[in-house]
């Protein structure tokens, strides 16, 4: 995808290309809803300046959930850098190079995942419970194509055992584009969106979801604002260290 001026170009290559192009517009974001932004921002001086900052900002929607879920998946309970490496590991073991792009690599399709036993995850840092997790939503992952929204594809998501709320948002923000979508359980965000808020250099989902409820409709996005400026709260204990499962 490029831009010319003000016109959106996209460019399709392979047995998908149809499907992506009809779609273009939504993964660039340009079918982002901002109805009721403007109003909920002004009631925050911290958020107003930062949808003021941001005006172009969009969230995009893939219409795509397990191509989400896989990452999603891979960062749960871990730290950004492990579920990268092990997302590269991941990709490098069942992707393909993309129709038009060689140097890229298609993510991985749920047939390969679902056939593949725990232990091939291993090498890529995955344990079992994680790699199980992705083995069953892979099995699943054609029931949670036919979501008809964002809601809808919540509930499909956290029906399955091993996705909880964190994992549902972290896909139905990139799928859908909801911009109310919150990650509760997130190990950063409350304190994160506390401190943006509020001053506050500690909280916990309930404070987090107190302070974000005037916002309601786009509660996602205040946090991805909030996080997309680098803001962070105080930080007093030691850093989790990177562990690996591919020697156990």
């Amino acid at each position: 995808m490029t831009r010319d001026g003000g016109t959106l170009v996209a460019r399709g290559d392979g047995p998908g290309a149809a499907w992506l192009l009809d779609r273009a517009d939504a993964i660039a974001g340009l079918r982002d809803d901002l109805a009721g932004f403007a109003a909920a921002a002004a009631r925050h001086e911290f958020v107003r300046r930062l949808a003021r900052a941001h005006q172009g900002w969009r969230m995009p929607a893939s219409g795509l959930v397990f191509h989400h879920l896989v990452p999603a998946i891979l960062g749960q309970k871990v730290t950004y850098k492990e579920a990268y490496r092990s997302y590269r590991a991941l990709l490098r073991h069942f992707g393909e190079p993309a129709p038009g792009a060689p140097d890229m690599c298609l993510p991985p399709e749920p047939a390969a995942i679902a056939a593949t036993p725990y232990y091939t995850f291993h090498p890529f840092g995955v344990e079992q419970r994680r790699a199980d997790t992705l083995r069953r939503a892979a099995e699943r992952a054609t029931a949670l194509e036919r979501a008809t929204d964002a809601a809808d594809a919540t509930r499909r998501l956290v029906s399955l055992s091993g996705i909880g709320r964190w994992t549902a948002a972290e896909v139905v923000r990139a799928s859908h584009g909801d911009p109310d979508a919150v990650s509760v359980g997130d190990y950063h965000l409350p304190n994160t969106v506390a401190w943006a808020l509020a001053g506050e250099p500690r909280a916990d989902d309930r404070r987090m979801l107190e302070l974000l409820e005037p916002f309601r409709g786009h509660r996602g996005r205040v946090c991805q604002l909030i996080m997309a400026v680098g803001t962070v709260a105080p930080k007093y204990g030691p850093r989790f260290p990177i562990r690996s499962f591919a020697h156990f």
